[in-house]
C-alpha cells in the first residue's frame, strides 16, 4: 500500500490543538463509525458543505499521516456519504489513539 512510516508527524500538542480540523473532528460529526480490520468506516448524512469539509480533512491528513488511504463513496441524491480511512497493518492502532475516537461498531 505504502512505504510511509505508520505514524503521525504531528506532536501530541499539535494534534490536540488541530483535532477539530482533522479526523477526530470529522469522526465526531459522523452518524456512524465502524472499525475495519485496517481502519475505520465513517457514515455521514448528506448535507451542504460536507464534501468540501471531508476533502479539506483528507488534504490535511495527507500531510501528517501519509500512510492513510482514503475512499469516498457518495451515493445518489441525498443518500449517505461514506468515507473509509485505511492503510497498512498498524493503521487501525493509530486511529484508535486519536483523541475523541469512539467508533460505534466493532470488527
Amino acid at each position: 500500500m505504502t512505504s510511509e512510516p505508520i505514524a503521525c508527524t504531528l506532536t501530541s500538542a499539535e494534534l490536540q490543538r488541530e483535532a477539530a480540523d482533522l479526523l477526530p473532528g470529522l469522526i465526531a460529526t459522523a452518524e456512524a463509525a465502524d472499525w475495519l480490520p485496517d481502519g475505520i468506516r465513517l457514515t455521514f448524512a448528506a448535507e451542504a458543505g460536507l464534501l468540501m469539509r471531508i476533502a479539506a480533512v483528507i488534504e490535511r491528513e495527507r500531510g501528517c499521516c501519509r500512510f492513510f488511504a482514503f475512499r469516498l463513496d457518495v451515493t445518489a441524491g441525498s443518500g449517505p456519504v461514506i468515507l473509509e480511512v485505511t492503510g497498512p497493518p498498524g493503521t487501525r492502532g493509530v486511529l484508535e489513539t486519536l483523541p475523541g475516537v469512539a467508533p460505534t461498531g466493532t470488527d
